[in-house]
Formats: structure tokens, sequence, C-alpha cells
């Protein structure tokens, strides 16, 4: 029996540190196979069903290995869990002794020189805001990491955050008065020397971006790069390889230049007019896109004389404000840092506006108070590939939805991954006796305008049936309003709609509630997890196509057709698939778990292509009728009464 093997087994390390441990082939088989990886210099494309435990299945091999590596989650949040609770069991059940550090993004840690600057401005705060920020004054006293996630009673979302924080254009680097006790720069000294880094994808591609290859300058060289949640890796890439500079950016700028205006330059009152012009320029921006939220093409700028203009007054007030910062840069290290950002964001700005030719798309977004104007590449995959040549890494790349028809092609073409050895392990799960999958006949064509209202019709007896205690998933935020509205006097449970309430402290009522019915789209589709009876159905509206209106979507797709190519069937349907498996693993997420999904759009059956889904789903029951749906929720209330 192998190290591996033993660790894993019924008598192991790891048995003897979490109770109840059951020893999973799936989970032993891709420990083996990352171990395989790592020592034969191969890369890895490892897909996991839920269940398989595949974070212990990567981290025993990887400490074990004795290699530097670095371990790139989907979110922040599962990076907290992976070093606050997965790393600390694995520590207590392996011999190999082994350092461990968690690094973020510089935004995510106190910066104490912006908090004496914001309790000493001369700017008044709303007393919400002044009582954040004593708070975070008094916490800052305590805290040894500076990690923003430890302030429990100021949401991380909270806009008082950027009082505190800082971002790559308003830090003063080795010229701030208190950067020997920056935690940002303690975080990075921490992980230059730790043997397991745990970071995020928007890290990891942040440390890509700033560089024309390789690791060095946020990230330390590694042996072994293990991505989790993968199937997110590339949008998050496509986002950093591209520029975007928003009416926010604008914004702070002007409000930074204006605080620092305050401390040492209130002999230059041109450059107070100049900020207080660029926040009025940017608002005015703003408001020229209108009020509908949306994301555009760059032509519909072009088109309107409204846009330009107002893009034009931006540009020419940002030129205005980098002259006054540039005479007053001499006066403080704070003047000094605005007039580089001056300059940086009015250089974005002219590469956006000037035609990029056929590598690059641009678009903007229109958000409730603020519009952000994108460049982003067509493709990433050969910019991705020169990445992971230059690391001279072992890549391994995991998650439980990396396959389209047990075929890795989608992913590894999307990040120009080759030479990858792959495999995959389903769900230790039983599917068949744990869950019913009910696709009702007579579904509305999801064309149909009055679609969501008559699903609705099919939703409610199974609701009823489920007793609450659902997920209801929809692909647009247009629909799920509408059948909250719909829903509000027809079902006797509780009704959590997404953006009532941060996503934590929704996903906490639910689980207390134990009959509520949750409404939610793209961020509830996956990174949820909700074990137990508070969750025994998941209800999906449509088929998750992105919208073909997309601009970057729809750019994509042309250059496709250009090529001779099929963009649906390579692009759109393999990533529609694979978001359909992310909202399906929301049922089943234990071995008692038991659950109804239901899907409410008829081209599962009525289109050729709809067997690609069909294929992706679990192998669970299925059945068309609803009574076989209330028959099923009886069985489970009848067998969680005999064991109270």
């Amino acid at each position: 029996m192998t190290e591996l093997e033993l660790f894993f087994s019924g008598e192991g390390d790891l048995a003897k540190t979490i109770k109840g441990y059951r020893p999973r082939e799936p989970q032993i088989e891709m420990a083996k196979a990352i171990a395989t990886a790592i020592t034969s210099h191969r890369h890895l494309i490892a897909e996991a069903g839920t269940g398989t435990g595949k974070t212990f299945a990567y981290l025993a091999p990887a400490i074990l290995s004795g290699s530097k590596v670095i371990i790139s989650t989907g979110t922040k949040n599962l990076q907290d869990q992976l070093f606050n609770k997965d790393l600390p069991v694995i520590r207590k059940a392996i011999r190999t002794p082994f350092m461990a550090a968690l690094l973020k993004g510089r935004g995510n840690y106190l910066c104490t020189y912006r908090l004496e600057n914001s309790l000493n401005s001369a700017f008044g705060f709303s007393k919400e805001d002044a009582d954040a920020l004593s708070k975070i004054k008094s916490w800052a006293k305590r805290t040894k990491t500076g990690d923003i996630a430890e302030m429990a009673g100021i949401a991380e979302a909270n806009p008082v955050w950027y009082q505190a924080t800082s971002t790559v254009e308003n830090c003063l680097g080795q010229d701030c008065p208190v950067y020997t006790d920056c935690f940002l720069v303690k975080a990075r000294k921490e992980a230059q020397e730790a043997e397991i880094l745990v970071v995020n994808h928007h890290l990891l591609c942040a440390d890509w971006s700033i560089r024309d290859g390789g690791f060095g300058e946020l990230l330390p060289k590694a042996d072994v790069i293990i991505v989790d949640e993968a199937h997110q890796l590339a949008d998050t890439a496509s986002n950093f390889l591209g520029i975007s500079v928003g009416s926010k950016q604008l914004n702070d700028l002007a409000s930074d230049a204006l605080v620092e205006y305050f401390k040492d330059a209130t002999d230059m009152p041109a450059l107070r007019a100049v900020c207080e012009e660029l926040e009025h320029g940017g608002k005015d921006l703003r408001l020229a896109f209108g009020i509908e939220l949306k994301r555009g093409e760059w032509r519909d700028i072009e088109d309107n004389p409204k846009i330009t203009g107002a893009l034009a007054d931006v540009q020419a007030q940002l030129q205005r404000l980098a002259e006054q910062l540039e005479l007053a840069s001499v006066k403080s290290k704070g003047l000094e840092s605005c007039f580089k950002r001056a300059e940086e964001l009015a250089q974005q700005l002219k590469i956006i506006s000037e035609d990029p030719g056929g590598k690059w798309i641009r678009w903007y977004e229109t958000h409730r108070k603020t519009v952000t104007l994108s460049r982003t590449p067509l493709d990433i995959a050969a910019e991705f590939r020169n990445f992971m040549q230059f690391s001279k890494a072992v890549w391994i790349f995991t998650s439980a939805t990396l396959s389209v028809a047990q075929r890795f092609d989608h992913f590894a073409n999307g990040l120009g991954v080759v030479n990858a050895d792959n495999a995959r392990w389903d769900s230790p799960f039983d599917y068949a006796s744990q869950s019913l999958f009910y696709h009702p006949k007579g579904l509305p064509k999801p064309d149909n305008p009055d679609f969501t209202a008559l699903i609705i019709e099919f939703v409610v007896p199974v609701l009823q049936a489920s007793r609450g205690r659902a997920f209801f998933l929809f692909t647009s935020h247009r629909a799920l309003k509408e059948a909250a509205e719909l829903l509000a006097d027809r079902v006797p449970y509780p009704l959590l709609i997404q953006g009532s309430r941060p996503k934590g402290a929704l996903l906490d009522q639910f689980k207390n509630a134990d009959n509520a019915v949750l409404l939610g789209t793209s961020s509830f589709w996956e990174g949820v997890d909700v074990r137990g009876e508070a969750l025994s159905c998941v209800i999906i509206d449509k088929l998750p196509f992105a919208s073909p209106g997309d601009p970057v979507l729809k750019a994509r797709m042309e250059a496709m057709r250009k090529l001779g190519r099929n963009p649906f069937f390579e692009y759109q349907l393999p990533a529609a698939v694979i978001a359909l498996r992310q909202g399906i693993g929301r049922l089943i997420r234990d071995v008692t778990d038991r659950g109804v999904l239901m899907v409410c759009d008829p081209r599962l059956l009525k289109r050729s292509y709809g067997q690609m889904f069909l294929d992706s789903v679990p192998a669970m029951q299925r059945t068309r009728d609803i009574a076989e749906v209330q028959a099923f929720f009886e069985q489970q209330k009848s067998t969680s009464q005999e064991m109270t």
C-alpha cells in the first residue's frame, strides 16, 4: 500500500482525524493521479463529481510532494474555507510538516495610511460611515493580518472600505510613511516563504496580467499550480488581460486628489476646481447612457452624439486634472501618486477609445450609478498557453464541471491547454435513489412573452409538494423579479429574493427557515453548499445559454464564423451544459440528501441538442408526472418522521 493509499484508507491518518470518515475510491484515485502528474511533470485536467472529496484529494499529494505549491480558488469565500477549515484538518492528519499562507488582492487588506487620511479628512461622513470608520479604527489596533474579512460587522461590499483600503492606483508603495507596518507587504512576505500558498483566480490572473509572463511580482515562483473551480478561470483571465475604465475610478481619483489638496495644496484653487469638474463629468457620462442597465457594443457609443460628447468632456477634464496634479506633485507623495493615476487613466481611456483592430472587443456596461468602458481580448488561449510554459510549473486544473459529453475540448481550447492528461471521476452519490428529475409535459416555449407566468403554474404544485425548501434558479434578473411577484400570493413559504440582502445573509436565512424558497440568478448556480432537508428541490427556468446580445460573446461568435467554425456547437452549447451542471450540483450535497430537480425548458426534448443536456444530468430517476413528485416527497417526509 502506497503512502497515499494508507493516508486515505479506513485505518489511515485521515480516518483517525475526521470523525465518521469513510474511504472513497474516486478520492483515492484522484489523489494518485495528481501525485503522478507532479512526479512526471505532466499537466492534468481532473474532473471530480460532487462528493468526491477533491480538496483533500489534491492537498495530500501536493503537501507530500514537498513542492512549492500555489492553490487558486474561484472565490475569496472558498479561499478562506480552504485555508481556515481544510488545511488545518490536513495539517493535523498528515505527518509531513509544511508552511502555508493565505494571500488576497490588496483591496482585501487594511491600509492604515488611507484610514488615517480619511479620519483626518476635511470632508464629512454620514453617521453610518463615521460609525463604521470608528469600528475599523478600533479593529486596526487589534488585527494581526489586516484581512477585512475579519470584520464581521462591516460587509466587505460596504463602500466605506474604500476609505480604509488601497488600490494599485492609489497605493504609495515604498514611499508610504507606514510601509514597514503594511499588512499587504507582510502577507506577501509570508507568501514568498510558504510551501503551500492559497490564492484566488483574480490574484492569479492579476499577477499574470501585470508582467510579460511568468511569476515574480505578486506571487512567488511555484513548482505546482492547482486551479480549483477551474471552469471559472477563462472568464477571470479574459477580464484581467483587458482594460477597463469606469466613472467610479474617475470619481475615486477626483475624491482622493481633493483629500490631498486639503492636506498639502490649498494654495492651488485650480486643482480643487478641476477635481470637482471631473466628479461632475463622471456623473454626466453615466447619465448620457440613459437609465437602462445593460452591456452593449461600442458602436452604440459611436452612434450617439450625447455619449461621445460626454466622453470627450471627461477626457479633457482628466487631462486638465493631470496638468494640475503635475504642478502639485512636488508637494507630497500623495499628490504625486494622484498625478501618476491621472496619467494612467488618461492613457487607458485613449486606448479604449481608439479602434483596436480585430484582436480586441470594445464594449460598455451601465450600472445604477456608474458606467464602465472596456477592451477585452477576443481570444486568450495563446496568451495563457505562453503563461503556462513560462511558469515551468505543473498545472492541475480541477472542478466538478470541466467536461461536456465526457470530453474536455471546450475547457482545454478556451485556455490553450495542450499536452495535458485528463481524467474524470463520477460522484459517489447514489442519484438513482436519492433524487428525481421532473420535466413536465406542456411547457411553454422559452420565447413566449408569458413564459415565466406560464411555468409558475407548473412550479407551484412542486413547491407545495416540497413544502418550500427550494432554490428557484433563473437565467435573467427580469424573470426572477416577475416570478417573485407571481409567487408572492401563491405559496405560503418565505420567499427570499436575490439582491434583497447580502448573499451570505440570504443563505443563512434559507438554512434556518427550513421551508423557504430562494429565487436567484447566476451567483446561486454555483459555489453554494446547503446540505440536508433545508434544500430538497432545485427548479431551473431555462437552459442557461449566455445572452446572444452580450457584446463579448457576440464578437467571439462572429470571429469563429469567419474561420468556418460553428460557434453554437463549439462555444455556446458547451458553456450552457457546464452552467446547467453547476446548477444541478446544488441539489445533492451529501450521501443522506434527497431531492427533486425540475427543468422548465421544453428544448430538452424538442431540440436535437437537448440530448447533450440530458446526458449531463446525473443518473436520476426521471418523470413527467407530478404525482410521482408528490409521492417522492411523501416518502421523504415519512423517512424523516421515522428517523425522529
